[in-house]
């Protein structure tokens, strides 16, 4: 698969770069009034890029945008569902007690609002769900019956009899076509740069201070602006935008979807207190490794296994569905760390010779970190507190470990 990624990113950065050079082939005669058929795609690009990056806000943006351009009512009752009033006011109410949220959140002691981000993480992804499954396929078919009709050709083709009359006797609706070749691309195109903006929800998660919260979010909160502000000014620079941070988030696709694993398993042991209801097993535990060993990447998830000699194995699916692979797992200086909201297996390196955070156990294993310990004949467990905040941003990163706190 490794080999084929260059081709794919190739013919992806292919496709997507045609929008903006379709544009342009237009002629410079075109103004922002005049609708051709590659300023339609560019604006798609756009839109569908912007939803990507927060789904709950350009939901609500293209569905306001799209009703108030809508001058008669025959024109808003063709608009698409997500362009009713009665929806997107709603999601701009749930956006501004996010913003409020995280205006407060950063003058507040670290942990207390985890369970809101906890609560924002799970809205960021249903919006998600269902940005792919509804908006972004109704949004590319609204989308496409403009491109038709901007290209002359009214979305119809119509057949005529031969003879005198030359009446009509059929029309065909041929926006569908274009829809097929678009809805799968775009849909790709969002998973791609949602997972990417998502991570910045887990990363929040993972996060000890206020101030770390409110810079992450400003960063997206900013880029998902310079794309508003570009595609306003001109739609061709707007979808070249937008092409150039699609290649990003595809390359960045790994990394984040092991940090959107890592924050789905986060939210759900949280929100349903599992450690309550939690056993741990003899053997095969669930966890995430929490740095890199063995080529194993950062938030991989897996199970841990222990031989009849005490050799620990980590057993692994990449993508959670790709033939699984198995590593062992370095014992030097083992020790279980007693988080707040989830505990960790600390790990001495004999390279550098400093501890790192060598696994993750999520929140259900609160509470069973002694019996963990004994399970895998680990020494015993020290207590863990909050992290220099660039010590936690390096290993959020996957740029280097953090330093445990003496042992209680």
């Amino acid at each position: 698969m490794k080999r084929h990624a260059s081709l794919i990113a190739l013919l992806l950065c292919l496709s997507l770069l045609s929008l903006p050079l379709l544009a342009q082939s237009t002629g410079t005669a075109a103004t922002k009034t005049t609708k051709t058929p590659g300023l339609e795609l560019a604006a798609l690009a756009t839109q569908v890029t912007g939803i990507a990056i927060s789904p709950l806000l350009g939901v609500s943006a293209v569905g306001a945008y799209q009703w108030m351009q809508a001058k008669t009512d025959a024109e808003k009752a063709a608009l698409p569902w997500f362009a009713n009033p009665a929806f997107w006011l709603v999601g701009v109410l749930v956006v501004g007690a996010v913003a409020a949220k995280d205006a407060a959140g950063a003058a507040l002691p670290p942990g207390w609002k985890k369970p809101l981000d906890i609560a924002e993480t799970i809205e960021n992804k249903a919006s998600g769900l269902v940005a792919a499954g509804a908006v972004i396929p109704s949004l590319v078919t609204f989308g496409s019956k403009l491109i038709m009709q901007s290209a002359g050709l009214e979305g119809t083709i119509e057949i005529h009899t031969t003879g005198l009359a030359m009446l009509p006797i059929a029309t065909f609706d041929t926006s569908w076509l274009l829809s097929v070749l678009m809805v799968p691309l775009s849909v790709v195109v969002f998973a791609v740069v949602w997972m990417t903006s998502h991570a910045i929800n887990v990363l929040i998660l993972l996060s000890p201070w206020g101030a770390i919260d409110a810079a992450l979010k400003g960063v997206r909160t900013s880029l998902l602006g310079l794309v508003t502000a570009t595609a306003w000014i001109d739609p061709v620079v707007g979808a070249t935008l937008s092409v150039l941070i699609i290649i990003i988030a595809y390359f960045t696709a790994g990394w984040a979807f092991r940090l959107m694993t890592f924050g789905t398993v986060f939210c759900w042991d949280f929100f349903t207190v599992r450690r309550t209801r939690f056993k741990l097993l003899a053997d095969g535990n669930k966890l995430f490794t929490g740095a890199e060993f063995e080529g194993v990447p950062p938030r991989t998830y897996g199970r841990l296994y222990q031989a009849d000699d005490g050799a620990l194995t980590l057993k692994f699916r990449p993508w959670l569905v790709l033939p699984e692979r198995a590593v062992p797992v370095p014992r030097e200086g083992l020790v279980v760390g007693c988080g707040v909201l989830y505990s960790e297996v600390l790990g001495h390196d004999p390279k550098t010779d400093k501890n790192r955070t060598l696994l993750l156990l999520p929140p259900r294993y609160l509470g069973h970190e002694a019996l963990f310990a004994r399970t895998y004949r680990i020494s015993g467990t020290c207590e863990i507190g909050l992290r220099r905040a660039w010590g936690w941003i390096k290993e959020a990163l996957g740029f280097g470990g953090r330093k445990p706190a003496a042992a209680s």
